[in-house]
């Protein structure tokens, strides 16, 4: 009998392992915790506004309920900005002169996480959660922060967001109605090209008295977006990581030339400008009438245009996808800061897994990040009847303004492929690269080539000079031994 029992209890333990094991687990990590002795862990992010208010509210929700019972106080601070926060976390974790003790939870990008996980810094939080889960959330998300490509999760997804086209909807039907277009010509960089031409053309014309003084249509917040989501999607990503971490410089000259074309090429001529810090106060002064920003960065967009101090306008939005490359599949950027979780002690990884579960779930991630134009992580919240769902029971009704780049963004995240740039040595430089190199080469152009066309020079003869293959063929060599090097350093 007795020989029978310990036959039992051994039987029931390896059972208990195994249901552990299957559901992710290796043991029951809620036996680390005491709420008599409760542990403490703290958030560094750099949130502000709606969204601090928003992280306040939650954070002290879970102190008051799911803390209090598992026993985790959180506390959290903000840093102000992402180049501050990311520049506290590494100096925390090389404990620096003068540093911060390292938080338990900071919020990052792909790149610092990178920069972290390489001085053996970061928590493989994937041994706390299930299959099911990790399964629960957006794919792309979860494969986001296993960059180590070894399995392990070292960022966790909170609050995500992509791009919008903003359009001055106000002025654009006057436009389209002198000229035929329609915002289907949007669809494409090669058609909002010629529609920025058009409008040039049909600005110009309006003061026939004064020769070239067409106006700018188009801008861009995001110029290495722009760069690499182009690359990507015309076949030519232009850095790839290999499992072990290695990285191949991938430049193929016809999709540069493509970017070129539909960038560079159109600055040059007028059609495209940037001139404010965000491409939203260019359109608060007229000075554009379309752009492409952030879904966080479309809660800016003006509702009225100043022209001077004598005279404003109220206008309308219309919220429209982000423009593809004709004849390619489309792809839209997957962006916006997730959550690592620094390697210290098992109760306290443990902690900080309970609570991002916790912010995670459905109506409390959407609550936080709707109201400020960020996207819900889960599966089951990304739609948007379902956002509008959960913020009228939450008493949030968002603006319309959200209403609509909410529905585009979430069409775009279910339609589009989703994109990123993979994380390696030099990929922050890598991507200032990409943001300043073709936006600064455009506006020099522009400006050396406005100077020679005011001093009476033929528009189109100086505008051949810096667009022709020459020019190209320059800027070419140029942008690829200077990634090269990028790449090497």
């Amino acid at each position: 009998m007795k020989e029978k029992v310990i036959s039992i209890l051994a039987l029931a333990a390896v059972l208990s392992t195994s249901m552990l094991s299957s559901c992710g687990f290796e043991k029951d990590y809620d036996s680390v915790l005491n709420k008599d002795d409760p542990t403490t862990i703290t958030i560094w992010h750099y949130y502000n506004g709606v969204q601090l208010m928003s992280f306040d509210e939650a954070v002290e929700e879970f102190n008051n309920t799911v803390g209090l019972e598992k026993g985790i106080i959180v506390e959290a601070y903000s840093k102000n900005s992402v180049s501050e926060l990311a520049d506290s976390v590494v100096a925390s974790v090389k404990k620096d002169s003068g540093a911060d003790v390292p938080p338990d939870i900071f919020a990052t990008y792909a790149e610092t996480a990178y920069v972290v996980d390489q001085l053996d810094g970061l928590a493989d939080m994937s041994k706390y959660f299930t299959e099911d889960e990790l399964n629960e959330y957006i794919d792309e998300y979860i494969a986001e922060g296993e960059f180590s490509g070894d399995g392990s999760l070292k960022i966790f997804p909170m609050a995500k967001s992509t791009e919008v086209m903003m359009l001055n909807y106000t002025d654009w039907e006057k436009f389209a109605g002198e000229t035929g277009v329609t915002t289907d010509d949007l669809k494409t960089w090669e058609g909002l090209v010629d529609v920025s031409e058009k409008y040039y053309n049909y600005t110009d014309d309006l003061t026939p008295d004064i020769p070239n003084d067409g106006k700018a249509f188009f801008g861009r917040d995001s110029i290495a977006n722009y760069m690499s989501i182009g690359a990507k999607q015309l076949g030519s990503e232009f850095v790839t990581v290999d499992k072990d971490g290695n990285t191949k410089l991938n430049i193929e000259k016809d999709a540069l030339r493509r970017l070129w074309d539909n960038y560079y090429v159109p600055y040059v001529k007028g059609y495209f400008t940037a001139q404010g810090r965000f491409r939203s106060e260019d359109a608060k002064i007229g000075i554009i009438m379309a752009l492409v920003c952030s879904t966080t960065g479309a809660m800016y967009f003006p509702t009225e245009v100043t022209i001077d101090d004598d005279y404003t306008y109220p206008i309308d939005n219309l919220v429209l996808p982000v423009p593809n490359f004709e004849g390619t599949d489309p792809y839209i950027v997957q962006q916006g800061a997730g959550m690592s979780v620094l390697k210290s002690d098992e109760k306290s990884e443990y902690a900080s897994a309970v609570f991002l579960k916790w912010f995670t779930e459905k109506e409390r991630n959407v609550n936080f990040s709707s109201e400020s134009g960020y996207l819900p992580v889960k599966k089951d919240a990304c739609n948007f009847e379902e956002i509008e769902k959960v913020s009228a029971e939450s008493g949030k009704e968002l603006t319309d303004i959200c209403k609509s780049t909410l529905s585009t963004a979430i069409d775009e995240i279910n339609e589009y492929n989703l994109y990123t740039m993979p994380p390696f040595k030099n990929s922050a430089d890598v991507r200032t690269f990409l943001e300043n190199r073709i936006q600064d080469t455009a506006q020099e152009a522009y400006a050396e080539a406005t100077e020679k066309i005011s001093s009476g020079e033929s528009r189109d003869t100086v505008i051949e000079e810096y667009t022709n293959d020459a020019a190209f063929d320059k800027w070419y060599d140029s942008f690829c031994t200077d990634l090269d090097k990028i790449i090497e350093k």
